[in-house]
């Protein structure tokens, strides 16, 4: 096999490019500033109206899968057809059905089916297969590296941790070379179902570059006044584990002389439910709902808040945050932020040094947290600098970016202050 530093390797995305993804772009473009050549293996079509600037300046060529194997029957025939004669073709196929067995949905068909589209087009100079996330996207290049005899490693986040079977886990963590892991929660939990190494921490660090420090202070409001009043800002998508009804409830408890307004940046199914939400609680009126955003324009959003709220909660079916990048990315511009003890956010915020902890699920400690800070601006100027620093010192992209070039073969040539355009 051709050494991973002299050949591509084929990156497999649910979804690509994506507004909610931007740190796998980040990575996916610092990665070619350091030599690595990469293709991009895309599950699905996009679905945003908008991109990054990030995703423009990405060189990778980008072979979309189909989507769903009845749109596309004769690229798969085609695929399978020649896929079949080939020597591990009864292995895999062996390995997809006891798969299949032990998950009979028409998810784990579509997995195989998209696998041997992958394999038969995969092209002659790429050497290895690397799957962001562990579960569908995984599969497909567990299922597509073992066909054409190559390596196949990943980068493992939140939902596809927590949602995975630990039988399915344990397989593909046996089954990769090498996996990294964007905190240090998620690395204890998955080395525990993995052979010795296998599984490494590597943050996923912010390219500060793009998050420059706010010039000059910050006003210091206090919400004791509408001349006063004091912005909340919250980012993420309208879903469960984000927990913005948690977040809803926690700002009708407010005191009713308080002067505030909560911006919020993020579209999402629970888009409706929330809004009416926030109307029988009688806070909407206080509330600006922003949509999706691309990081450019988020960061205006960050520089005009006072401080930051994340309610994060483990969801119904176990989907939880990993290390929200939005939490770093308003510490870079010096927010205080108030958050949940869910997951690894502790490896982030520490509670009253670096930011605030509250329980999830609790809007009576989110809400004391919210009128402490918005009452005492030197609480906030205090809690913004510490993040910052801790940012700063621990999360910025260089080192994080070089550890992983490393793992791809580039040795020497990820070194500090590579990334810089």
């Amino acid at each position: 096999m051709v050494p991973a530093a002299a050949s591509r390797v084929a990156f497999v995305l649910k979804g690509y490019p994506r507004l909610s993804e931007t740190f796998i772009a980040q990575e996916i473009l610092a990665l070619e500033r350091l030599g690595l050549k990469i293709l991009i293996v895309s599950l699905r079509h996009p679905t945003d109206g908008r991109i990054h600037p990030v995703h423009a300046e990405i060189q990778a060529p980008v072979l979309y899968l189909p989507e769903y194997l009845h749109r596309g029957p004769l690229r798969v025939l085609r695929a399978w057809l020649k896929v079949r004669r080939w020597p591990a073709y009864r292995d895999v196929r062996s390995l997809w059905l006891s798969d299949l067995r032990r998950d009979f949905t028409a998810s784990r068909v579509r997995r195989f089916g998209q696998a041997l589209v992958l394999a038969s087009e995969l092209p002659v100079d790429v050497g290895r297969v690397h799957a962001h996330f562990l579960h569908t996207p995984a599969s497909v290049a567990r299922y597509a590296a073992a066909l054409r005899g190559l390596g196949w490693s990943g980068s493992a986040h939140a939902k596809d941790i927590w949602t995975t079977p630990e039988w399915e886990l344990r397989e593909k963590l046996a089954s990769c070379e090498w996996l990294v892991t964007c905190t240090e929660t998620n690395r204890a939990h998955l080395s525990a179902l993995a052979p010795e190494g296998r599984v490494e921490l590597v943050y996923h660090g912010l390219d500060l570059g793009r998050f420059p420090p706010v010039p000059g202070t910050r006003a210091e409001r206090a919400a004791r006044s509408a001349d006063e009043r004091v912005t909340i800002l919250s980012v993420g998508r309208l879903v469960e584990k984000k927990g913005t009804d948690v977040l809803l409830e926690a700002l009708a408890r407010l005191p009713r002389d308080l002067h505030w307004r909560l911006v919020h940046v993020g579209g999402g199914p629970l888009a409706k439910d929330l809004k009416r939400r926030a109307e029988a609680l009688g806070v909407s009126e206080r509330i600006e709902w922003r949509g999706a955003m691309t990081q450019s324009e988020l960061i205006g959003e960050y520089r005009s808040a006072d401080l930051f709220a994340l309610a994060s909660r483990i969801a119904h079916d176990g989907d939880r945050d990993g290390l929200p990048n939005v939490l770093m990315e308003a510490q870079t511009q010096g927010l205080p932020c108030v958050a949940t003890r869910v997951s690894a956010i502790h490896e982030l915020i520490e509670h009253d040094v670096t930011g605030l902890l509250v329980a999830p699920e609790s809007p009576q400690e989110l809400a004391a947290a919210l009128g402490a800070l918005m009452g005492n601006p030197a609480l906030r100027r205090r809690l913004g600098e510490a993040g910052r620093q801790r940012v700063a010192a621990r999360f910025g992209m260089d080192a994080n970016i070089a550890r992983l070039a490393q793992k791809f073969g580039l040795g020497g040539a990820a070194s500090p202050g590579a990334l810089a355009p």
